[in-house]
């Protein structure tokens, strides 16, 4: 079962003491999922600070209120990266700029990081618009955002300089007076670093685990075939070995809790039913990956969320492709038709990949 210990979140500016020397802060952000949870973890000399938020005006200015307030005027030692998302590294070039932090990512994320925040857009590229449109997207939003400034990392993501400690599966790091175990997660973004702790019950769990809502699984134009959902099926049936009960999760979004494997057993079993679901229906009729939407998600999807439930179809809809249960049948106005390959809906019931 899951219990969320610390009921409400630190107000703005301010820190909730989670553990000894470990600090849970918030920054807002600008979107639906209106806030990124970061930690500051007492070094004894210092601060090592586990993801940043955004890099904006106001995100500065709650920092330097942190840091006159809870954090004491003491240097930042170290930033951690827990994934390339800009939620997460927003500010981590900053701080690197600010304090000579140093810098601990994986590989891949940095890396990935790094060259989103260089390739700056100013309209979507024809890969993104072909993309958009074998995807299902309506006529009317695919001139708009074909026409439309998209989203850029450099809008919201500080220049990160070069030079990085890399992280990799398995490391043993110190940070925050403790020991760290590295475990690596993928599906929601390549080489996600987790840190589970060798000294007490703490596990630093980014957007990797989550107890409330569900990572967004996307797939992108950058890598039109890729599986996140298979990648992140992988990920928790890993991560359960290292799981227990009393662990104190500490998330990128919502509250830390405890219960990690239930909730690793139910993210698991969502992804499967969404998948069985899924592969029922495209047995009775051919879909595009956005004619899925009401079968993944069961609610209306809006235009501020229409990009995220996209990417999150087309990842379902390859990882049944890949297992050989679906195939392209054809097209509807540009936009692939996905059908079954043949057989009864319990036959293909059977097939669906776990």
């Amino acid at each position: 079962m899951i219990r969320t210990p610390f009921p409400a979140p630190p107000p703005e500016g301010g820190a909730v003491t989670v553990a000894p020397g470990v600090l849970w802060l918030r920054l807002p952000l600008p979107m639906a999922l209106d806030h990124v949870n970061v930690y500051a973890l007492d070094d004894g000399d210092g601060w090592t600070i586990v993801d940043t938020g955004f890099d904006t005006t106001r995100a500065r200015a709650i920092w330097t209120d942190l840091r006159a307030g809870p954090l004491q005027g003491r240097r930042i030692n170290r930033v951690i990266g827990t994934h390339h998302h800009p939620d997460h590294v927003g500010l981590l070039g900053w701080f690197m700029d600010t304090d000579g932090a140093e810098l601990l990512m994986s590989r891949t994320a940095w890396l990935t990081a790094r060259m989103l925040t260089l390739d700056e857009q100013a309209t979507a590229s024809p890969q993104q618009v072909d993309f958009w449109r074998k995807a299902g997207m309506p006529a009317e939003m695919l001139d708009k955002r074909a026409a439309a400034r998209p989203f850029n990392f450099a809008d919201v993501v500080h220049a990160m300089p070069v030079g990085f400690t890399r992280l990799t599966e398995g490391d043993i790091v110190t940070f925050g007076q403790r020991r760290w175990r590295v475990a690596m997660g993928h599906g929601h973004a390549p080489c996600h670093a987790t840190f589970w702790s060798l000294d007490d019950d703490l596990v630093i769990g980014g957007d990797q685990l989550l107890a409330s809502i569900s990572p967004n699984l996307g797939v992108y134009p950058t890598e039109p075939a890729a599986d996140p959902v298979g990648e992140w099926l992988e990920s928790c049936a890993r991560l359960s070995i290292l799981a227990r009960e009393d662990q104190m999760i500490l998330p990128g979004h919502k509250l830390p809790f405890t219960g990690l494997p239930f909730r690793l057993r139910q993210m698991t079993e969502n992804h499967h039913a969404a998948l069985t679901r899924l592969t029922a229906a495209l047995a009775v009729a051919p879909r595009t990956a956005v004619g899925c939407f009401d079968l993944l998600f069961k609610r209306r999807i809006g235009d501020g969320e229409f990009g995220l439930a996209l990417v999150e179809a087309v990842a379902h809809i390859n990882h049944l492709r890949r297992a050989g249960v679906i195939r392209a049948v054809g097209e509807s106005r540009d936009a692939t038709l996905w059908g079954v390959t043949g057989g009864q809906v319990s036959a293909i019931a059977e097939k669906t990949p776990n």
